[in-house]
């Protein structure tokens, strides 16, 4: 009994969903899947979870949570944002799929509110007003998820083989257009097939957001 205790609990079922939107996509998340994939009848789910609104609150909020907010400093408020911004990018690009959940519980979910507050606070330093640093706040938080949800190398699940067999495929065919028409295009074409999933790519969009908060104060 301790056994189907354990694996019943609501932090397992929340892994457990996650997983398979992970593998599967948001649509395969269901009460009734769920419960399959544990071995019970999906009125156990109920104990945990009212209905599939609840089920994907629960994992809104899981995705908030893994948020680890670096601590305070005394560091400018612009460089202490950049650590801010990369906690978010951290924390959601494991799930690509599903990041875009988060915005379910960002206002909501306990770690929700300190992570908006803490980015508030670092806009008010920058000398924003209020609604300004809330349009802001709201901006910031929705560039990171659509750059980590929009970012289809998360998505391929294939050896390193297979990747690189994609990004000279694509390299060749970017290669093969009219330079006459195109010559930036072939120019950048290694940089454009291979930059998606790169850490260094997540680093310059985040410094460009940081880069755009700093020209609008």
């Amino acid at each position: 009994m301790a056994k189907q205790s354990q694996r019943l609990s609501r932090d397992v079922l929340i892994d457990c969903a996650m997983t398979l939107a992970d593998a599967e996509g948001l649509g395969a998340v269901t009460i009734r899947r769920l419960a399959q994939e544990n071995g019970v009848t999906p009125m156990a789910m109920y104990w945990h979870f009212n209905d599939k609104e609840a089920l994907l609150d629960a994992m809104a909020a899981h995705l908030v949570g893994a948020v680890k907010l670096p601590a305070a400093t005394d560091a400018p408020w612009d460089a202490q944002l950049r650590d801010v911004l990369d906690a978010i990018a951290v924390a959601l690009r494991p799930h690509p799929t599903v990041a875009g959940m988060a915005a379910r519980q960002v206002l909501i979910a306990e770690a929700g509110l300190e992570l908006t507050e803490r980015v508030l606070a670092l806009l008010a330093t920058a000398g924003l007003e209020p609604r300004r640093a809330a349009e802001v706040a709201t901006f910031l938080f929705c560039s990171v998820v659509a750059l980590v949800a929009g970012d289809p190398g998360q998505r391929e699940v294939a050896t390193d083989e297979d990747r690189e067999s994609r990004i000279r495929y694509k390299t060749a065919s970017l290669a093969a257009l009219p330079p006459a028409r195109f010559p930036h295009l072939i120019a950048a074409a290694p940089g454009l097939v291979s930059c998606f999933g790169q850490d260094d790519f997540f680093d310059l969009n985040l410094d460009l957001l940081v880069q755009g908060v700093r020209g609008i104060r």
